[in-house]
């Protein structure tokens, strides 16, 4: 299979993952034009097994180092399958929740709050579980992180007052919720692989592929439960029914496997580079994505257009400090 050998390779990987991370909620903003997001939601989570299945034959079967996919599928131990696949199911219940988030607050909005929120507990809760880099410089870094999210937070809220929109601010308790949930995630697929030997892991343990695949298999079959109730009792709007989904063209349902192949590709990429860079910090790096799409949602979709300048003033101080605690925690991981 395919290895990272070297730190700035690992790094380069993780700022892939940032950009994919941050870049796959624009296909939701594009579907949402036809496509109510609880339908786009389904492509979404097809695209992201599809690609776990491509990789897995491909990338994660090519090479002498590690074990190939399916070998390392049939010998993976009962207690590695359910961790990797319970991240699945706790990644879906909070990346639904962003997904009503977007759709409720916008981008800019969603990805700093509920994203923010889970790098910060992520970065934690990974630390604890896989200690790797300068612990000082790595929370400096989140720290940094902290004081974006506030500006981000205050910014909004003067939007939200100025726009009255209750909707928008529901928006921001469903990405706190969002938050918390997706800082968990990771520590449990991480917990399937051994992240301290990946070219030839212990046995019962799994290589970076053969987690992604049964992490995605956990989004997938869980998301017959989490995305059915939402679709009878959606945050806005009326229930959608199933033949509305089988109703849509190609090029709908494309949008959506689009926005889950963007995604998976970020992922995948975080769980290569966490052998080198350790969980914390491959975490970290990869949830930058919030500044990606809060790029993306005031510049591209103008989610703060007709802002004041205190508003600006803010958001310009988010993009700093933000921008500076990623590079404090690149700094952690190379001491």
């Amino acid at each position: 299979m395919y290895i990272v050998s070297s730190y700035t390779l690992a790094v380069v990987f993780c700022f892939v993952t940032m950009l994919c991370w941050g870049s796959w909620g624009n296909t939701q903003k594009l579907a949402a034009r036809t496509w109510r997001y609880e339908l786009f939601y389904w492509d979404y989570v097809i695209g992201i097994l599809l690609f776990s299945l491509v990789m897995g034959f491909t990338l994660g079967s090519i090479g002498e180092k590690g074990r190939s996919f399916i070998p390392d599928l049939l010998q993976v131990s009962s207690g590695n399958f359910w961790s990797a696949f319970l991240g699945g199911i706790i990644f879906n219940a909070s990346n639904i929740l962003l997904s009503s988030s977007i759709s409720l607050a916008g981008m800019a909005v969603a990805f700093p709050v509920g994203v923010g929120l889970a790098l910060v507990l992520g970065v934690l809760v990974n630390y604890i579980g896989t200690p790797a880099g300068d612990p000082v410089t790595l929370f400096l870094g989140v720290g940094l992180i902290v004081a974006a999210l506030i500006f981000n937070g205050i910014a909004s809220g003067k939007m939200n007052s100025n726009s009255g929109s209750s909707t928008a601010r529901k928006g921001i308790w469903v990405a706190v919720a969002a938050g918390i949930l997706m800082a968990f995630f990771y520590r449990f697929v991480a917990a399937a692989m051994d992240l301290g030997n990946l070219e030839a892991p212990s046995a019962g343990m799994v290589t970076p592929y053969t987690a992604f695949f049964i992490f995605a298999l956990g989004i997938f079959i869980s998301n017959f439960l989490f995305n059915t109730l939402l679709m009878k009792r959606p945050f806005v709007g009326e229930k959608v029914a199933y033949k509305a989904y089988f109703a849509g063209n190609l090029s709908t349902h494309l949008v959506g496997v689009l926005g889950g192949l963007i995604w998976g590709l970020g992922t995948l990429f975080s769980y290569i580079s966490a052998g080198v860079a350790g969980a914390a910090i491959s975490y970290a790096l990869g949830q930058g994505a919030t500044m990606v799409a809060a790029l993306w949602g005031v510049f591209i979709w103008k989610e703060f257009r007709g802002a004041n300048r205190p508003v600006n003033v803010l958001l310009l101080l988010m993009f700093l400090f933000f921008i500076s605690g990623l590079v404090m925690i690149i700094m952690a991981g190379n001491q």
